[in-house]
């Protein structure tokens, strides 16, 4: 009997773990966070789309155009309504009735895949370097993608601004554009 020990800590000497699980104890299989079960599903699909292609393209031959495709494949079971410079709803955050334009993938959707996939292929031997996920096409794809869904919804962007925690700063402080944490001795 085989175990697989990838990915798991190497079972030390005098290790309160046994190597061969007895019959009353038998190993659990060790549960996936939302986070990887979503990566891994998000990468399978991604292996799936590029095997789908006509001539079928090896995650190797795999560069920043396949992926770029991918995205635009996804809109089509995209949820999020993006209307067109011309409709009449254009740069109304609520409106008032329906119309024909498209339903397409959210931007913060994208962006999360994104991210899922570029650590993805790391995890499964890529190179940072020769990374498709992190190419700066990509980036500008998703900058695009960011400002016309913002348009079309009449909600410009605004990237949060980090705050310092409060809870750190001196109370009733004179400078008050110090931030630095009080150290208790």
């Amino acid at each position: 009997m085989s175990m697989d020990n990838r990915g798991k800590e190497p079972i030390q000497e005098g290790s309160s773990r046994s190597a061969v699980p007895s019959g009353d104890h038998l190993p659990q299989p060790t549960q996936l966070s939302r986070y990887e079960s979503q990566k891994r599903r998000d990468w399978n699909t991604f292996g799936q789309y590029l095997s789908n292609q006509r001539p079928p393209v090896g995650i190797s031959q795999c560069n920043s155009t396949h992926v770029l495709e991918f995205l635009r494949y996804l809109d089509q079971f995209g949820k999020t309504k993006v209307h067109f410079n011309g409709c009449v709803y254009f740069g109304q955050p609520e409106p008032p009735g329906p119309c024909t334009c498209p339903l397409k993938q959210a931007w913060g959707s994208l962006d999360a895949l994104i991210g899922r996939l570029r650590a993805a292929y790391e995890e499964n031997g890529g190179l940072p370097e020769t990374n498709p996920f992190a190419s700066s096409s990509i980036r500008v794809y998703l900058r695009e993608v960011r400002d016309s869904q913002a348009k079309a919804r009449g909600i410009p962007y605004k990237k949060k601004k980090k705050r310092p925690n409060r809870s750190l700063m001196k109370p009733n402080s004179s400078n008050t554009s110090s931030s630095i944490p009080l150290h208790q001795s």
